[in-house]
């Protein structure tokens, strides 16, 4: 995807990308900054985040990086502080950080099932609660707020071996519209971006050979999404009046069919 937005219609905005270390969260953060916005960038990997507010800088930009596990809930309360006393309070939150491990149920791999629930569940909600006063208090005193949530449109397809990491996107398509009854009230915009098959490293994490065989054949097949078609879709999301919310968004390849 072209760059479709021009100038900086997110400037003095302070964003927060997890899963910022590398693929979607990585050019998200890119393009964020580009736009306009400070932004804060987390994951585990430092190298790779210090490399990431490096090339930030470089292209003029302002970035943080913070190396944060999510599913460390003190941890991420900490980030929230640091970002508070750098940058200011967030009022864009791309909540990005995630796991794919597919296996069959019958194979009873339950530490892969643990880390997928820590990562993909308890690691959005520990984001959630740590900058969720950044929103609302941004939303409080008239400017925009975005919690854009990391789903899949493996929350809604049904695909065998798939089932506890879809299980965990469709809870957070689910969540996402729930959280929207009680924030958008608030004036908070809550959303979440379901992407096809996109050319990053997740697929690397599997190992099941028949969902590496669908993987490899749609990255061979077929023109897959780019992490930069992510983040100038989140970037569109937040850079419309306040009064608009894209609320569930689904970006597909054109030729993807499952």
């Amino acid at each position: 995807m072209s760059a479709l937005l021009t100038g900086t219609p997110l400037a003095g905005r302070v964003a927060v990308v997890s899963g910022a270390s590398s693929g979607m969260g990585a050019v998200t953060a890119e393009r964020l900054a580009q736009l306009g916005a400070s932004v804060a960038v987390l994951a585990r990997r430092k190298d790779r985040l210090d490399a990431l507010v490096q090339d930030i800088e470089a292209a003029g930009g302002s970035a943080l990086a913070l190396a944060v596990d999510v599913t460390d809930r003190e941890a991420v309360q900490a980030a929230a502080q640091q970002v508070a006393d750098r940058l200011g309070r967030a009022d864009l939150v791309f909540n990005n950080a995630g796991v794919q491990l597919i296996s069959g149920i019958e194979e009873l791999k339950v530490d892969e099932w643990q880390r997928q629930i820590d990562l993909n569940i308890t690691g959005l909600m520990n984001v959630i609660a740590a900058f969720l006063p950044h929103l609302t208090a941004a939303a409080a005193d008239g400017r925009p707020a975005d919690l854009v949530n990391t789903s899949s449109i493996a929350a809604t397809r049904i695909l065998e071996k798939f089932s506890v990491y879809s299980g965990t996107k469709a809870y957070i398509s689910h969540l996402t519209r729930l959280l929207r009854v009680e924030l958008g009230p608030r004036m908070v915009r809550v959303a979440t971006i379901e992407p096809g098959m996109v050319d990053t490293e997740l697929p690397d994490h599997v190992i099941d050979p028949d969902a590496s065989e669908l993987m490899a054949g749609l990255l061979h097949d077929i023109d897959v999404l780019q992490g930069a078609d992510i983040a100038e879709t989140v970037a569109f999301m937040a850079a419309v009046p306040r009064h608009v919310n894209l609320t569930e968004i689904t970006v597909l390849p054109t030729a993807q069919a499952v």
